[in-house]
């Protein structure tokens, strides 16, 4: 993968992480959704096993439900970091890192399970429009929960 693509192109696929980052924080199902095409698909690995998806979602009708099921979570908080893409015309794959924090909020003591996850993605662009999502690939290489205290 290189980092010698034009800024445009490197801003117009970092906007395809934050749209979905923020999709989900916010629990905005057409926010998230903007940043898939309609048949993509996204592959959820779980810790450390980057060879067998645990769960695979495909469609825009599967990938809405992916901001209610995190509704069991107070609030998220995806952080997207570093990024490598290799561009191909109207092609394009990627790897993005990314922190996701999740609060969970309980009368015995609230939690933040915090993920470290690399986003393996695949992308195409149609003339004249954004980059988006054709796949996605949750590569979770490690978890650890913490107390936390959030604000209220």
């Amino acid at each position: 993968m290189t980092a010698d693509i034009d800024p445009v192109t490197r801003e117009g696929l970092r906007a395809v992480s934050e749209r979905y980052a923020t999709g989900v924080d916010r629990k905005d199902a057409a926010l998230y959704l903007s940043a898939f095409l309609p048949d993509a698909r996204l592959l959820v690995h779980g810790a450390g096993d980057e060879k067998t998806p645990r769960r695979v979602i495909s469609g825009h009708a599967e990938l809405a439900g992916v901001t209610a099921a995190l509704a069991v979570y107070a609030r998220t908080f995806h952080l997207v970091g570093n990024a490598v893409y290799d561009v191909n015309a109207s092609t394009a794959s990627g790897e993005v890192y990314c922190i996701a924090h999740h609060l969970t909020t309980e009368r015995d003591g609230d939690t933040n399970f915090i993920m470290y996850i690399r986003y393996q993605d695949r992308y195409r662009q149609m003339e004249g429009r954004p980059w988006l999502l054709a796949e996605r690939r949750v590569l979770v290489d490690w978890t650890e929960t913490r107390a936390a205290d959030p604000f209220r």
